[in-house]
């Protein structure tokens, strides 16, 4: 009475299964992984977010790549701000998701070579192409605290590096690209200040990534592995269902005298 599995379509569904099986358990994997990832992404985020701040050039130099260990590493910066190059950085959201600017400023280290510290959030002017109205930064010597981060790059990013672009205003957060505006080193990453907060709240300080929450990965893991577990479950159903109907449909043929409809011309039954 299963002698219908080898039907054309009985042996499509077939490998349909045998395709769809490995497929779901592959995808499950992939969500745990993501799901291990956020979770040692929140360890670290924890971690370099409550270390003791050092020295912003104990760990980075000119050309030098920010490795992911120090993500998000408080640091402590002492200098004097470079006014003349202060630039914003384009398509940047607040808190609250609105559209503007980050500040992005120069600072030349007390005891020599620069970095880039990003101020904050500022809301756009009018004109889009216009330089927003930007606070002043203290003179003289300041210690800036903050988060080490990583050069931006289209790559990492996804932020398309746009040209022509209106003056003082850039795309992407870059030492590189910056060091060759300045003529002069720059320490590779940036600072992304914490402290001192900016009296009137203005820059808007960036907001702390998020290091608790871990997403829904691990609940997609066990779904799809539970979908791959289902599927020769509702493949056996399936075949059991059609060989009851084609008994009943012998059962009644037989009754009645007609004969019993040919089986190679039958079709799967649907859940």
């Amino acid at each position: 009475m299963y002698r219908f599995l080898l039907t054309r379509q009985w042996l499509i569904l077939a490998l349909l299964t045998l395709v769809l099986i490995p497929t779901m358990v592959e995808l499950g994997f992939w969500q745990l992984h993501r799901h291990e990832h956020r979770v040692a992404q929140n360890a670290l985020i924890s971690h370099n977010l409550k270390a003791k701040p050092v020295p912003v050039a104990t760990l980075t130099s000119p050309g030098h790549t920010i490795p992911r260990s120090d993500y998000w590493r408080a640091v402590t910066a002492t200098g004097t701000y470079d006014t003349q190059h202060e630039v914003v950085v384009r398509r940047r959201t607040s808190t609250d998701g609105s559209i503007g600017f980050h500040v992005l400023i120069p600072l030349d280290l007390k005891g020599g070579g620069t970095v880039l510290i990003n101020r904050g959030w500022v809301p756009a002017a009018d004109d889009q192409r216009a330089f927003p109205d930007v606070p002043a930064v203290p003179k003289g010597e300041v210690t800036v605290t903050g988060r080490l981060k990583a050069d931006e790059t289209t790559g990492t990013s996804g932020i398309k590096d746009l040209s022509d672009l209106p003056d003082r205003q850039v795309m992407l957060i870059n030492s590189a690209q910056q060091a060759k505006a300045l003529s002069r080193p720059v320490l590779g990453g940036y600072v992304e200040q914490t402290g001192p907060e900016p009296s009137g709240d203005v820059p808007e300080l960036i907001e702390a990534p998020d290091d608790s929450s871990i997403g829904p990965h691990m609940a997609y893991a066990v779904q799809w592995w539970l979908f791959a577990s289902g599927v020769p479950v509702g493949y056996v159903v399936l075949a059991r269902r059609e060989k009851r109907d084609r008994v009943e449909a012998a059962a009644k043929a037989e009754a009645s005298g007609e004969p019993e409809p040919e089986p190679e011309k039958s079709e799967p039954a649907t859940a």
